[in-house]
C-alpha cells in the first residue's frame, strides 16, 4: 500500500521572525534580516556582517533560559522550533502512539566555545610547543563539561526526543548546506516504508563564529559588503560576491495522511517526491555542469510522478557566490529543460 507523507505541523525560529506567521509576513515585505555582527567583536575581521536572530530566547516556547544557559545556539533553536512544530500538529500527550514517532534532524558541528578554546591553547603552551600532555593536566580543567557535552551535532534531537516523550527512530544528518533538507526527505521515506507514523524533521545551526567567519571568508564564499548589509546578498546578480553567515532553526511535523486524518490534524501540504545525487567531483566545488544537483531534482519529479512543466516553484540554493550560481542555473536547465525557461 502506498503510504502518503503530509505536512501537519511547522515551526521556525530566524533573523526575521520566529514563528511561521512572523516569517510569512516578512517575506511578503521583503525584510531583510543582515546587519553588523554583533555576537563577538568582529571589527578586525575582513567580514563584519551576518544573519542573527535576535531578541529571542527558548521562553518564547515556555523554557526557562536558565535551564539551557549551557545549549548550543543550534540547540536553543531546535528547541524553539521543534516545539512550535508539535503545538500547531497537536502531538499533545496521547495523540500519538510514541513508539511510531522519531526525529530527524539537519544539525551540523557546533563550533567550540571560543574563549575557553584560546584560554586553553595559551595555558598549555610551552616555549616552544602546545604539548598533549600539558592540556590534559593543566587545559581540560578550563572546559566546562555540561558545556562540552552540548557540542556534538545529535544533542538538539536528543533533547527534543525527552521533551515531546518521543521513544521511536532518532538521527541526524550532517551533509553541509542540503543537511535538513536531506532530513525531511529521509524522514518520509522512513514513514512511506512503515517503519514510523509520525517524524519531526528539519534542523538548525550557527555559523556565527569567529571559526566559521574565518573558515568561509578563506574559502572565498562570504561577502565583503560590510558598509551595505541590506544588499549584500545576491543571488544570480552579476555583482554578487559571496553569501552571508546566518542561523536560525525550522522544523516540521511529517506523518502519514491517514494517520492524520484519523486523528484530525490540519494539513498543511503533501510531499510527494525526494530526491539526492552527489557531484562526486571536488569537495568544496560542485560539478561544473550540475550534475548532482540535477539528477538530485530528476530523482524528486521521478518519484513524485509529476512532469518538469508541472512544477511552479524553485527554491534554488542561491549562495550569491561567483561559481555556484553559474553551476546551479546550469543544473536547473538540465533538470527541467524548456521548462526551465517558463
Amino acid at each position: 500500500m502506498h503510504r502518503r507523507v503530509v505536512i501537519t505541523g511547522v515551526g521556525c525560529v530566524t533573523p526575521i521572525g520566529v514563528t511561521p506567521a512572523e516569517l510569512s509576513a516578512a517575506l511578503t515585505a521583503g525584510r531583510i534580516g543582515v546587519g553588523r555582527l554583533t555576537l563577538f567583536d568582529a571589527s578586525r575581521f575582513p567580514v563584519q556582517i551576518a544573519a542573527e536572530v535576535r531578541n529571542w530566547d527558548v521562553s518564547a516556547v515556555g523554557l526557562d533560559p536558565v535551564n539551557w544557559r549551557n545549549a548550543h545556539r543550534q540547540t536553543l533553536f531546535s528547541l524553539g522550533a521543534g516545539l512550535q512544530a508539535a503545538e500547531s500538529s497537536g502531538l499533545e500527550a496521547g495523540s500519538i502512539n510514541r513508539r511510531r514517532a522519531g526525529i530527524y534532524l539537519g544539525c551540523g558541528e557546533p563550533f567550540e566555545d571560543f574563549r575557553a578554546f584560546v584560554r586553553a591553547v595559551h595555558e598549555c603552551r610551552p616555549p616552544t610547543d602546545t604539548q598533549p600532555d600539558e592540556f590534559l593536566t593543566r587545559g581540560l580543567k578550563l572546559f566546562d563539561p555540561d558545556v562540552a557535552r552540548e557540542y556534538e551535532p545529535d544533542v538538539p534531537g536528543l533533547h527534543l526526543a525527552e521533551l515531546l516523550d518521543i521513544q521511536g527512530p532518532i538521527a541526524n544528518c550532517v551533509s553541509a548546506c542540503v543537511s535538513s533538507t536531506q532530513a525531511i526527505g529521509e524522514a518520509a521515506r522512513m514513514i512511506r516504508q512503515n517503519e514510523v507514523d509520525v517524524m519531526l524533521a528539519g534542523g538548525a545551526h550557527s555559523t556565527i563564529h569567529p571559526f566559521g567567519i574565518t573558515g568561509f571568508h578563506r574559502l572565498a564564499a562570504l561577502s565583503t559588503r560590510n558598509d551595505d548589509p541590506l544588499t549584500a546578498v545576491r543571488p544570480f546578480d552579476a555583482d554578487r560576491d559571496g553569501f552571508v553567515v546566518g542561523e536560525g532553526g525550522a522544523l516540521v511535523v511529517l506523518e502519514e495522511l491517514e494517520h492524520a486524518r484519523r486523528r484530525g490534524a490540519e494539513i498543511w501540504g503533501e510531499l510527494t517526491g525526494y530526491g539526492t545525487a552527489q557531484d562526486a567531483y571536488r569537495v568544496t566545488d560542485a560539478h561544473p555542469e550540475g550534475r548532482g544537483a540535477a539528477l538530485a531534482m530528476q530523482r524528486a519529479l521521478a518519484a513524485a510522478g509529476l512532469n518538469a512543466d508541472e512544477i511552479g516553484y524553485i527554491n534554488a540554493h542561491g549562495t550569491g557566490t561567483p561559481l555556484n550560481d553559474i553551476v546551479e542555473t546550469r543544473a536547473i536547465k538540465r533538470a527541467f529543460g524548456a521548462a526551465a525557461y517558463q
